[in-house]
C-alpha cells in the first residue's frame, strides 16, 4: 500500500525542537541515583503560591461570564487597571498610556509575542527579525512562521550580556522589520540601560522597524535594587511621548505566580495597538471575562509581588553562598534564573552527569541559543530556574555545588 502524501508543511519544517524536548532526549537513558528525589530546575514555571484574591475574583465572576463572548480589546476596567499600573510602575505622565488606545489585553506574553510578527512582519519587505542569542524560542518560531528571517544578536559575558548593536551593518538594519528584546533577560537577567535604548532609538529613526520588548520578568528584581527600566519609560525620557513604533509585553505568570491564568497585555504605540487589535480579532485570542476579573485583582495589588521578590531574594542569597565559591557567575539583576558557566564548557555533558549523580535537572545553554560566526553563545552554560520552594532550591544548590567540585 503506497504511503499517503502529506500536505506541504513548508515553514513548519523549519522549526527546531523545543528545548525541553531536547532535554528529554538527552536524559532518556540516564538514571538518577536511587534514594534521592529528583529536583527539576530546568523549567521556568513559578511555584510560589498564587495570591488568594486572584482565585477569589475568578470564582466570583465565573458564572456570569460563561454566557458571553469576550471582546478582543478586553473590558474598559481591565485596560484602565493596566494603564494605571504602568503609569505608577514606570513613572509615566498622567493619562499615559491611554487605556482606550495604547493598551491591549493578551493571553499571556507567549501568545502576544508570537502574534506580533504575524501582524507586522512582511516577508517580501523588510523580512529580518532581530533577536538576542540566547533567546526565548518563541521569537525564532514566530519569525519563521511569519515567513521572516531570524537575525541573531549574541549576548556574551564580554559585552555584559547586552546585544551588540554595533555588530549590525546599515544594510542589515535596512531589512529589519522587527526586533525582539528581553529585559530583564532570559536567561542572563540583564536589564537594558538608558544608553542602550538611546542607541537603538537612533538606529530605529534612520531605518524604521518595530521594537517588541518582552518585559515579563520586570517585577522579579532584587528588593534592595532599583526597579528595572522599561521601554515605555525609556521612550518618555527620550521625548518619544507617543511610544513611536514601540510595544511592551507583560504577563502575570511570573509577577503573580499564575502561569495557568494565561493573562498579560501589550502596550505602546496607538497605531500599532489598533493594527494589532485588528489582527487579533481574526486570530481569536480574547481573554474570558472571568480571567479579566482575576487579572484586575492581580494588577491592582503589590503586596503579593513584594512577597514574591523577597522569596526569590532568599534563594539567590543561598545560591551566592553555595555556588559562587565553586563556580563564579554573574549575579542576575532580575528574573529567577542563574546562567551558570560549567567547568570544561560541555553543558550537555554537565547536565547529563549532574542528573545521574544527583537527580537535579538543569537546561543546557546551547538549547536556548544558535551557533553564530563567533561560536555558540549558549554553549558552556546551564540555566537554573530557582522556582521551587526555598528548602528544595537549597537542597538542589548543595547537590550542584558538590557535583561541580567532583566534575572539575
Amino acid at each position: 500500500m503506497s504511503e499517503r502524501p502529506h500536505p506541504s508543511t513548508g515553514r513548519l519544517d523549519r522549526l527546531q525542537p523545543y528545548p525541553f524536548q531536547r532535554l528529554r532526549s538527552l536524559l532518556a537513558d540516564a538514571t538518577p541515583p536511587v534514594g534521592r528525589g529528583a529536583i527539576p530546575l530546568s523549567i521556568g514555571e513559578p511555584r510560589h503560591p498564587a495570591p488568594a484574591m486572584v482565585g477569589e475574583a475568578l470564582r466570583v465572576s465565573l458564572d456570569e461570564s460563561l454566557g458571553r463572548y469576550p471582546a478582543t480589546t478586553g473590558t474598559a476596567a481591565l485596560r484602565e487597571t493596566i494603564a494605571a499600573w504602568l503609569q505608577w510602575r514606570f513613572s509615566l505622565p498622567s493619562g499615559r498610556p491611554d487605556p482606550a488606545h495604547e493598551v491591549l489585553p493578551a493571553a499571556g506574553t507567549r501568545e502576544a509575542l508570537f502574534a506580533v510578527t504575524q501582524a507586522f512582519v512582511e516577508p517580501g519587505n523588510r523580512p529580518a527579525v532581530f533577536m538576542p542569542n540566547p533567546f526565548y524560542q518563541i521569537y525564532e518560531g514566530a519569525a519563521l512562521l511569519a515567513g521572516g528571517e531570524p537575525v541573531l544578536l549574541d549576548t556574551r559575558a564580554e559585552n555584559d550580556f547586552e546585544p551588540d548593536l554595533g555588530a549590525i551593518t546599515d544594510a542589515q538594519w535596512a531589512r529589519c522589520g522587527l526586533i525582539y528584546l528581553c529585559s530583564p533577560g532570559n536567561p542572563n537577567g540583564r536589564v537594558l540601560s538608558h544608553a542602550f535604548w538611546e542607541r537603538l532609538f537612533a538606529i530605529q529613526q534612520r531605518h524604521g522597524f518595530v521594537i517588541a520588548a518582552d518585559e515579563c520578568y520586570s517585577e522579579l528584581y532584587r528588593e534592595d535594587a532599583e526597579p528595572p527600566l522599561g521601554l515605555l519609560a525609556a521612550c518618555q525620557a527620550a521625548g518619544r511621548t507617543a511610544f513611536e513604533d514601540c510595544l511592551v509585553f507583560h504577563s502575570l505568570s511570573k509577577r503573580s505566580n499564575v502561569p495557568g491564568l494565561r493573562s498579560g497585555f501589550i502596550a505602546g504605540d496607538a497605531r500599532l495597538i489598533e493594527r494589532f487589535s485588528r489582527y487579533r480579532t481574526y486570530q481569536g485570542c480574547a481573554l474570558p471575562e472571568h480571567v479579566q476579573s482575576a487579572s484586575i485583582a492581580a494588577w491592582g495589588d503589590e503586596h503579593h509581588v513584594r512577597d514574591n521578590r523577597r522569596a526569590y531574594d532568599r534563594k539567590f542569597a543561598l545560591a551566592r553562598r553555595i555556588l559562587q565559591p565553586v563556580a563564579g557567575y554573574h549575579d542576575p539583576q532580575a528574573g529567577f534564573y542563574i546562567w551558570l558557566p560549567v567547568p570544561g564548557g560541555d553543558d550537555e555533558g554537565f547536565c547529563r552527569g549532574l542528573y545521574q549523580a544527583s537527580g537535579v535537572t538543569v537546561l543546557p545553554g546551547r538549547y536556548l541559543s544558535r551557533p553564530s560566526r563567533e561560536g555558540d553563545p549558549g554553549a558552556g552554560y546551564v540555566r537554573l530556574a530557582l522556582v521551587a520552594e526555598e528548602a528544595i532550591c537549597e537542597d538542589a544548590l548543595e547537590r550542584i555545588g558538590n557535583f561541580i567540585q567532583t566534575y572539575a
